[in-house]
């Protein structure tokens, strides 16, 4: 069993490159053409930079002269930026019966709301257990009411559907 060499994250530098000729960039940002890639090495050695490829696709590739560890920090900072910056939407469930009380239905609507401000999804469901399946009907309209008093804030992602003995309505903030 011969050891499995790491595998190398980030883009290709130094003597990874395999391409005879690359288009060269100096660290100055000067296109200094096409160079031959042992040539631009030597460069960018003598400069005391590593010489990184940019642009592996095109013909021929593009390197740049330039830093390598200041290069991978510099991405590294800038995608933890951007997960930063993602909200993660997540999808709230509010579950209903049919025979509500008004006070508790109000409780649960203010949930609902809260929900919606926050900016995450509301999945609304209605449980009908034993006698109450037989009156799917005050289920449906409880979730249109549901639906009317949240239309300023939500818009429904999909309407009031029927799932075994269940009704399910998502809204989603406007």
């Amino acid at each position: 069993m011969r050891p499995v060499a790491p595998q190398k994250d980030g883009p290709l530098a130094n003597e990874d490159i395999t391409s005879p000729d690359v288009q060269l960039i100096d660290a100055e940002g000067e296109n200094r053409g096409i160079v031959r890639t042992r040539d631009a090495l030597a460069e960018a050695q003598e400069a005391g930079l590593d010489l990184v490829l940019i642009a592996a696709n095109s013909q021929p590739p593009v390197a740049k002269m330039l830093d390598l560890g200041r290069y991978k920090y510099a991405a590294q900072k800038k995608a933890a930026e951007t997960r930063k910056k993602q909200k993660v939407i997540e999808v709230k469930e509010v579950q209903l019966r049919p025979n509500i009380d008004t006070h508790d239905y109000e409780t649960k609507m203010k949930a609902v709301q809260r929900f919606l401000d926050d900016g995450d999804r509301v999945k609304v469901t209605m449980r009908f257990r034993g006698r109450e399946m037989a009156h799917q009907d005050l289920g449906m309209q409880l979730l249109l009411k549901v639906k009317e008093q949240t239309e300023a804030v939500a818009k429904v992602e999909s309407q009031p559907r029927s799932e075994g003995r269940q009704m399910v309505m998502v809204l989603a903030p406007k």
